[in-house]
């Protein structure tokens, strides 16, 4: 069974930092795309930035520039430092990652929880 928990998130005032991690955990054999997305307050998910196993990034043009992403393929984990937050990032961020389990034939999406992240002074 593969899981994936993300941790990091919280009440920060405007224009603080965090830095949010995904951890995936279980019969893990490889690990392609790890991408992050958020949720705002009657918004749709929306994808925020995505990086590939070779490290490869993309980013939503709202966070580029404030939004990092970057992973630890020994640890199979990812992270999202995010700086100079505002009001309008407050959103439950998730991890999303195409994954491929030890004896199984293709990588399939997996999903956390979600954490929230909440700005506000």
């Amino acid at each position: 069974q593969v899981q994936l928990v993300e941790s990091g998130g919280g009440l920060v005032q405007p224009g603080g930092s965090l830095r949010l991690s995904c951890a995936a955990s279980g019969s893990i054999a490889s690990i392609s795309t790890l991408a992050w997305y958020r949720q705002a307050p009657g918004k749709q998910r929306e994808l925020v930035a995505s990086i590939t196993r070779g490290g490869s990034t993309t980013y939503a043009d709202a966070v580029k520039g404030r939004f990092t992403i970057s992973r630890d393929n020994a640890r199979n984990t990812g992270y999202l430092q995010i700086v100079s937050l505002n009001p309008e990032d407050t959103a439950v961020y998730y991890c999303n990652a195409l994954i491929r389990s030890i004896g199984g034939g293709n990588y399939g999406t997996y999903w956390g929880k979600g954490t929230l992240v909440t700005v506000s002074s």
